[in-house]
């Protein structure tokens, strides 16, 4: 046995070996993500810890203090803001030019030693406020003040926001799950790196906080049991903004309503672990459906008609998808098992089986190949790889050079069904992809983006775009139904004729120079070529062989079963 035969004995070998390895640590992975308790996705612990740096907990009598019961308004709270006018009726800051909008609030709640009193601090982001040329129209704003828990009372300020060290509470407000996930998708998904540059540089708050005193007042409420939807109270704050300039000539801006809700995080959680199930569960299908197809192109001839481009977009895409819940895993720490098992099956279905499949196609497309030594497959193999990955990073730059057309590179990304479009036609091959794959990988492939940019209530909180999700079904659509056509009536069934080159044909006539019949080599049985039938094929190098013995060699192997010269498409 020489060293090819050595080689793939070796290889055949650490396959075996690399898959059995591969289940276990799949099925350790398993268990431990279901043995993990579940309060590993339970919102953070609430913190409680004095106005200085000693932690204090509740005690007993501020429970009992009346009688009023204890609220925890720590939280997030989403709602709304508008002037009391109309519109903004102060000069100083024009840039204030719409009269409502969106507001979400981050406030940390904590026991001080003065009974009945809170200190808090938090973050007021107004959504919807400036209208530049840059489309950033979000502001925050840091506050600090009191609760006085028994009345229901909270009073706060502006914090200016100083240098140093953040505090426990600050840490909070940073790590809350809701927040993050909040920035992560505006980073990601709305907000280039660039505009958020710009905001910083251009925002009037920070003039605002050099001129004038922001000072906040707000009465809280608690939902009533038949709205609350979760085992946490959820509470209501209504209140009032106000911008007494520090020259004492006039406000800075009208007084400003403020609205908000606690939102139920229990709710918030469900529905981003709901997300990560469902991608699993899309990769799983995935898996199957490459099975499927990896099956059905088993062969040399099989697998040369796939192309390798629809393939290595496929890879490249789940790459992405697989970084991007890993990234959201390692932001959100409570959050870390669901998104890092939703990326870890992208990891798997790019990283083993699209890969697998893409070196497959690409030995089937250089037969020649197989018989030179190892060294130069090897190089080969290393070009191979060099440019995915190549391509995989310089996509992840283009898309931060060009952010703010995220939605055409995502149509970009999603014409992968192209390329196997412009092979079949070039090729004329017949039946490369089954109809099962073309169908599921479409459909699963759609449900991402549908979820993030289609559903009105996605945990991302990304502003849904119908119009968008449209022109990208149509779109996926149009090209699944072109490859369904081309499997049921032909590669070229949609280009007129005139325009299509010659194709060669296997019943041809030839010249009847010889009275006596021959043998197919395929099966070893006689041809009689004197009979006018579609029984007998003849190629192009004038071989003769029964149709149903060359169509079936064609499927394995594209060239002469007698010469071994290459053969057109039938």
């Amino acid at each position: 046995m020489g060293k090819g035969g050595n080689a793939e004995f070796l290889w055949c070998g650490m396959r075996v070996k690399l898959g059995f390895a591969f289940w276990v640590v799949l099925g350790l992975w398993v268990v431990l993500a279901l043995l993990r308790p579940v309060t590993g996705l339970r919102p953070l612990r609430d913190r409680a810890h004095s106005w200085g740096d000693e932690w204090l907990y509740i005690r007993k009598d501020e429970n009992a203090l009346g009688p009023f019961t204890y609220w925890n308004i720590t939280g997030t709270y989403k709602g709304s803001w508008r002037f009391l006018d109309s519109t903004n009726n102060s000069a100083r800051f024009p840039d204030f030019g719409k009269s409502s909008g969106n507001s979400i609030i981050e406030l940390v709640s904590s026991p001080t030693k003065i009974t009945g009193v809170h200190y808090v601090q938090g973050v007021i982001i107004f959504h919807d406020v400036f209208d530049k040329e840059h489309e950033v129209g979000g502001s925050q704003i840091r506050v600090e003040g009191v609760y006085i828990w028994p009345f229901r009372q909270l009073r706060m300020v502006a914090n200016s926001g100083k240098g140093g060290e953040l505090s426990q509470d600050e840490e909070y407000i940073l790590s809350n799950p809701y927040h993050l996930l909040g920035v992560f998708s505006t980073q990601v998904f709305q907000e280039s790196p660039r505009d958020k540059i710009w905001r910083k540089q251009h925002s009037p708050i920070y003039e605002m906080e050099k001129h004038c005193n922001i000072e906040i007042s707000a009465q809280v409420s608690r939902v009533s049991a038949s709205q609350n939807d979760g085992d946490r109270e959820r509470y209501h704050l209504e209140g009032l903004m106000e911008s007494p300039s520090v020259d004492d000539d006039g406000d800075c801006f009208s007084p400003l309503l403020l609205n908000a809700t606690s939102v139920n995080i229990e709710a918030y959680y469900n529905k981003a672990v709901n997300y990560t199930l469902m991608v699993t569960f899309i990769s799983f299908l995935q898996v199957l459906l490459l099975i499927r197809q990896m099956e059905h192109s088993n062969t040399q001839s099989g697998a040369a008609k796939v192309s390798i481009l629809m393939i290595g977009q496929q890879a490249i895409m789940d790459a992405y998808l697989c970084l991007l819940h890993l990234t959201a895993g390692i932001l959100v720490e409570s959050l870390f098992n669901a998104f890092a098992t939703a990326a870890f099956f992208k990891f798997v279905v790019f990283s083993i089986f699209e890969m697998r499949y893409l070196l497959a196609i690409w030995k089937a497309s250089r037969p020649m190949n197989s018989g030179e030594g190892w060294e130069t497959m090897r190089r080969e193999l290393s070009v191979l790889y060099s440019r995915f990955y190549g391509i995989l990073l310089g996509g992840i730059l283009v898309i931060y050079e060009f952010h703010n057309f995220l939605r055409p590179i995502l149509l970009l990304m999603y014409s992968f069904w192209i390329p196997q479009i412009v092979t079949n036609v070039i090729r004329d091959s017949r039946k490369p992809l089954h109809p099962h794959y073309i169908l599921g990988m479409t459909v699963t492939r759609l449900a991402v983006p549908l979820y993030m940019f289609g559903c009105p209530n996605n945990f991302m909180r990304i502003e849904p775009s119908k119009s968008w999700c449209i022109c990208l079904g149509v779109f996926m659509g149009l090209q699944a139904s072109i490859l369904l056509l081309q499997h049921y009536l032909g590669s070229r069934c949609f280009i007129p004729r005139q325009i299509l080159p010659e194709k060669y044909s296997y019943y041809r006539r030839f010249d009847q120079d010889t009275n006596h019949a021959t043998d197919c080599v395929i099966c070893m049985t006689t041809i009689d070529i004197m009979q006018r039938s579609n029984e007998c094929m003849v190629t192009p190098c004038d071989h003769f062989f029964h149709s149903g013995c060359l169509q079936r060699w064609m499927d394995i192997k594209m060239e002469c079963p007698t010469c071994r010269r290459p053969l057109p498409p039938a």
